[in-house]
């Protein structure tokens, strides 16, 4: 596909390297390294919810990894083709994305959370060849799903299928990858600055896009923090699907430094909790509502988890009553990770004070240059004015690409690279940066009001458990969708707030209360759909 053959400019591939930003390999090599140096050493710990369990030695990926990439060349996928697979975070879908890497073909990957509609475009708009996914999972039928749809899509050739019902036209994962000797393809050298892998954005603000990532710019994403955090080894642990870019990135860590990944294919703190103890993990990547249930658990059940030693918190801000629990809880004051789909690695550094994580999204790292751009444009960044935080470098995606329309944004060929993230922002006083919210849920008139600050001081209202501000009255105002364990009104609410100090024009002018907010699989809070609830648009996601 025309939009996949998009490669860095020579000037880009120069710097960053020589900066070491970037490598002249990538992940695959990685784990060949490893498999020479520490043949013996664990590199994937696989748990199932069936309770089937799988430890891989580096030797011993490194042979899956050859041989799913036979298996591939058999079905005549080579450098360029494109490979999609949706799988739970099974070990066969770590080695099939390295296999499909090591064969030179770009990965479209997709999280079993999508359903037919959304799968059918994504799999039009990048053209796949191969599609691999499972019989049925959490009671929906993959499979089946794919099926109906595959004469809709002339490209697709091949269906694989992972699990226990296979039917006709499908192939047998089993079979096919793991149990058929294939012969061995020629070794293909990685290329790190072609594109690899093509990750969906969920389009909360627009059309669902696809980021076109390189395995450098993967690289580049967690090379910085690793090289402020000393890049020794990681046993690590990350809840998000391999067929997200938190998945990768975690699998990136583990692997850059030669440590273990711990993969488990369903969520449940108690059970995972446990499992870090059995598995020695010492570093865990959650984002906030996981880690929140995962010190729930570890404090009801009592359990002591001596070998963690670092905690990254992705994707959202924290409050400080959730940074206080987990210093309490487990002694550790968490790292903030701000990151995304696209690319850009900004991250605390455990040098700064316990509750940073909390106050900030840290300081950019070295593949990612940060700018500030006013939202009032007659007016320097502050408070009042925060800025639309732009990004651009060795971890940014090299274009995106629209799911429905096909409409390719090369970013070197934009605005110098720069390329929006929709937060806003502003500086944080020691080098770094404040989220103050999203560009599309900005509210206010002549002023802001400060989202994230409303809704973490709301977090600590004894009767709230859970908060999203979102804009009504053409969004100059804010209303509070509240989770509550008694009622609370809004003049309470706004009495609340004036105890705290508050400015009085960022109080919330309505309240409404649910049972739960709606989140997305990053546990982002789905303000889209609040709006249109709040405008009679939609039903109440979770009416109280």
């Amino acid at each position: 596909m025309k939009a996949f053959s998009v490669r860095p400019t020579p000037d880009a591939v120069q710097r960053h390297r020589a900066s070491g930003v970037w490598r002249a390999d990538g992940l695959v090599e990685d784990v060949f390294r490893w498999a020479e140096r520490t043949p013996d050493a664990e590199a994937v710990l696989a748990f199932r919810r069936d309770g089937g369990s799988v430890t891989l030695t580096y030797r011993e990926l490194a042979g899956w990894v050859e041989r799913f990439a036979a298996a591939l060349a058999e079905l005549g996928i080579s450098a360029g083709d494109v490979v999609s697979v949706q799988l739970p975070n099974w070990w066969q879908a770590l080695a099939l994305a390295l296999a499909c890497w090591r064969r030179g073909a770009v990965l479209a990957s997709v999280m079993t959370t999508i359903r037919g509609r959304e799968l059918e475009r994504m799999l039009a708009a990048v053209e796949a060849t191969v599609f691999v996914t499972t019989d049925r999972w959490d009671g929906y039928e993959h499979a089946a799903t794919v099926a109906e749809m595959a004469s809709r899509l002339p490209a697709l050739r091949h269906r694989v299928v992972l699990g226990d019902v296979v039917e006709d036209g499908e192939i047998d994962f089993v079979q096919f990858f793991q149990e058929q000797p294939h012969p061995s393809p020629a070794p293909h050298s990685t290329d790190p600055d072609a594109v690899a892998v093509v990750l969906f954005t969920s389009g909360t603000t627009g059309e669902p896009k696809a980021a076109l990532r390189t395995l450098n710019t993967l690289y580049a994403q967690v090379s910085a923090q690793q090289t402020s955090q000393g890049g020794t080894p990681s046993r690590l642990y990350t809840p998000q699907s391999l067929m997200h870019v938190v998945g990768l990135l975690g699998a990136s860590v583990s692997f850059v430094t030669g440590g273990a990944l711990l993969l488990v294919d369903r969520w449940q703190a108690r059970g995972v909790a446990q499992l870090l103890v059995e598995t020695a993990i010492e570093h865990v990547i959650l984002v906030p509502s996981f880690l929140s249930e995962l010190l729930a658990a570890v404090h009801q059940d009592g359990i002591r988890l001596p070998r963690l030693r670092e905690i990254t918190m992705a994707g959202t801000v924290a409050s400080l009553e959730l940074v206080a629990e987990t210093r309490e809880v487990l002694g550790l004051s968490p790292q903030a990770q701000w990151g995304m789909t696209e690319g850009g690695s900004i991250h605390t550094r455990p040098e700064d004070p316990p509750d940073w994580a909390a106050r900030s999204i840290g300081r950019a790292g070295a593949g990612t240059e940060v700018e500030l751009r006013a939202v009032v444009a007659d007016g320097p960044v502050s408070d009042e004015n925060p800025g639309r935080l732009m990004i651009r470098g060795g971890s940014v995606c090299l274009a995106t690409m629209g799911r429905d329309t096909g409409t390719l944004r090369v970013l070197a060929e934009q605005d110098e690279g720069w390329y929006d993230t929709g937060d806003l922002a502003v500086v944080d006083g020691r080098g770094g940066y404040r989220l103050v919210g999203r560009a599309s849920d900005r509210i206010g008139g002549a002023f802001m009001i400060p989202v994230a600050d409303v809704e973490n001081a709301l977090r600590a209202h004894p009767d709230i458990t859970d908060v999203a501000i979102v804009g009504h009255r053409a969004d100059t105002e804010g209303c509070a969708v509240i989770v509550t364990t008694a009622p609370v009104s809004l003049p309470g609410m706004r009495a609340y707030l004036s105890g705290l100090g508050m400015t009085e024009w960022y109080w919330p002018t309505r309240v409404e209360r649910v049972k739960a907010l709606p989140r997305n699989h990053m546990g982002k809070v789905e303000k889209a759909r609040l709006r249109a609830w709040l405008a009679g648009q939609a039903e109440s996601p979770a009416p109280a």
